[in-house]
């Protein structure tokens, strides 16, 4: 692994851990290692500075949320007011916990969210009840997810 001023860069063994461990971040160290054909303890080097470099930044566990009823994922274009509102409205969307994902944009939103509901009518009482009444929301546009077509990492 080397260190440039932004980056890090990995070699072939490194990409060898990691796409492993993107498959199943449970699977043992010792069956990485055996099937890579390097020791147990080089893995666990190599893991350490990966952690260390900041390129992995932790394991999860992914929660299906359909088995707990919610159905609807979509995606809500957020225009503020003005440009200083978005530090104000990012805290009060941070109280919601249907919002999985937000990212600060380019182009005619200020704000783009991904909200996961159990329905179309808990997506339009959170758009009502919880988005809209934000200070510093002038209004909203959804996009409903029929589909989630592709969900991956970077390939390593």
């Amino acid at each position: 692994m080397k260190y440039h001023s932004t980056f890090v860069e990995i070699d072939g063994i490194d990409k060898e851990i990691l796409r492993h461990l993107m498959l199943d971040a449970r699977k043992p160290i010792l069956q990485v290692a055996h099937a890579i054909g390097i020791s147990g303890t080089a893995i666990h080097q190599r893991l350490r500075k990966l952690e260390e470099s900041g390129l992995i930044a932790g394991s999860q566990v992914v929660v299906n949320t359909k088995v707990l009823g919610y159905r609807t994922m979509a995606f809500v274009g957020i225009y503020l007011d003005k440009a200083s509102s978005n530090a104000d409205t990012v805290r009060e969307l941070k109280k919601i916990p249907e919002i999985l994902e937000c990212h600060y944009t380019t182009g005619n939103w200020s704000i783009l969210i991904k909200i996961i509901c159990r329905d179309n009518e808990h997506l339009m009482q959170l758009l009502n009840k919880n988005i809209q009444p934000i200070p510093g929301v002038a209004r909203t546009e959804t996009f409903i997810s029929l589909e989630q077509q592709i969900d991956r990492q970077l390939s390593m």
